[in-house]
């Protein structure tokens, strides 16, 4: 009798490891986005939204983008913008014909595009994807910021090149004395 007990503690802890081991993974989906972007105004806003499955991407798969101004005044605090069964729904007229759809769903890319951007475009965009079974997760948020050319944020690059210029002159100088120097 122990043997009979023993292998079927065995056998029982076997089914419980498998039952843990190799049951499909949980039913989140995962959504990402730049946490903001800044786009000059009268300009091109992408607004970049992925998300990672399990789940192979089907018929049922549906994207919503909806919008918080920040602007506790303007009447376009939440307009949607929904990808459904492969076709596009634009939300209120404010984004009809400036927002589309740039991404691939098949790639778990589900990206728009903003044209041509407003000032009162300025607030949070969420992007929800829902890929059945895989439904739950946290929308992606992103702050767009729409502002004049005069504010966007400069390139540092001549900053950098001119830095690593005037070290390796330096460096170049110092070793010139160094041998001078030495003689």
């Amino acid at each position: 009798k122990r043997n009979g007990w023993l292998w079927c503690s065995a056998s029982a802890l076997a089914d419980v490891f498998l039952s843990l081991t190799a049951t499909k993974p949980s039913l989140a989906i995962d959504i990402y986005a730049d946490s903001e972007v800044i786009v000059q105004n009268g300009t091109i806003g992408i607004l970049r939204c992925t998300f990672k499955s399990y789940e192979v991407v089907g018929s049922t798969t549906s994207v919503t983008w909806s919008f918080q101004s920040s602007h506790p005044d303007n009447q376009y605090s939440n307009a949607p913008y929904v990808v459904l069964l492969g076709k596009e729904y634009a939300g209120l007229d404010e984004f009809k014909d400036r927002v589309q759809f740039i991404g691939d769903i098949n790639k778990r890319d589900v990206s728009i595009q903003l044209s041509p951007t407003q000032f009162s475009d300025n607030g949070t965009f969420f992007c929800d994807v829902k890929n059945p079974p895989d439904i739950k997760g946290t929308p992606a948020r992103t702050e767009l910021r729409v502002v004049l050319k005069e504010s966007l944020p400069q390139s540092n690059t001549l900053v950098i090149v001119g830095s690593i210029s005037g070290a390796l002159f330096l460096l170049v100088l110092i070793a010139a004395v160094v041998c001078i120097a030495m003689r």
